[in-house]
């Protein structure tokens, strides 16, 4: 995606305002919560060559700021909030951008020097990358693939609990792409490295923008091929089979692991009908 830096600030225009602060973006109390003003109406004063123009939402321009570059005016109510909270509040399309944000920013922080030469990297004004001006060497935000995937058997869906849960919640499988992996090795690989399963008729389902920090989730459906289930106690505590009608808490539909588990469940029910 281009982003456009010089894009023409018109304060008399109401905008959407993505305030970053590290990892937290400033939010409204009330819905669309990503603040919709004119920029004279929501900050005492802002630079408007620090503003990133991320696109257009609901026909409103998006900006992105640092919390760090403007100065909130103090009748506009609002907190800021983790991103992982925010996921649960806001509509898809409009999260996206906030994630953008979040990652874009990470991405000029940690890309202040050049990898190969040392010296100092320059935003590239017309797009989402970062250039030496030594030795010309660009460098893109990172993006990590990932699999995600639910394993049927029956009328039963693989479950498992992850070490680095943040909820303890039971969940659908997942794991890294590795170099030199089409997506379907993966899932094949993964499901067997963390449970001892095998799968067979891998099925792609849908994909999911996750940035926590930077995955891009890649959802399939595989079906139970052989195995009986042994956990890799590195990454797994515990995994089962679990009748699709008696689940576990498991992610909400906000994440593709909800969306997942939800599709499974339906078809289910669908194909008893």
């Amino acid at each position: 995606m281009q982003i456009n830096q010089l894009v023409t600030i018109d304060f008399h225009q109401p905008a959407f305002w993505i305030i970053v602060r590290n990892d937290e973006i400033f939010v409204s109390q009330d819905a669309p919560f990503i603040p919709l003003y004119q920029a004279s109406d929501i900050f005492n004063a802002i630079n408007v060559k620090k503003a990133t123009f991320l696109g257009q939402y609901a026909n409103h321009n998006v900006f992105m700021l640092k919390a760090s570059q403007v100065a909130i005016k103090p009748e506009i109510l609002g907190e800021f909030v983790e991103l992982r909270d925010f996921i649960t509040e806001c509509d898809f399309e409009l999260f996206g951008f906030a994630a953008k944000a979040i990652q874009f920013l990470h991405f000029l922080d940690t890309h202040r020097f050049c990898g190969r030469c040392s010296q100092k990297m320059k935003h590239v004004g017309w797009e989402m990358a970062m250039q030496c001006k030594q030795c010309a060497h660009r460098c893109y935000p990172r993006l990590s693939p990932c699999v995600i995937m639910a394993v049927v058997k029956g009328d039963s869906l693989l479950l498992a609990v992850n070490k680095k849960s943040r909820s303890g919640r039971s969940s659908i499988l997942a794991g890294f792409v590795e170099p030199g992996e089409t997506l379907e090795l993966a899932v094949a690989r993964e499901v067997y490295e963390e449970t001892a399963i095998e799968v067979k008729n891998i099925q792609y389902f849908s994909s999911q923008a996750w940035p926590f920090p930077h995955q891009l989730m890649v959802g399939f459906i595989a079906e139970y091929h052989s195995g009986e289930i042994k956990v890799d106690e590195k990454e797994i505590l515990h995994a089962d089979w679990y009748n699709l009608n008696d689940l576990p808490e498991t992610p909400g539909i906000y994440s593709i692991a909800g969306q997942l588990i939800e599709f499974v469940k339906h078809q289910k029910q669908k194909s008893l009908t």
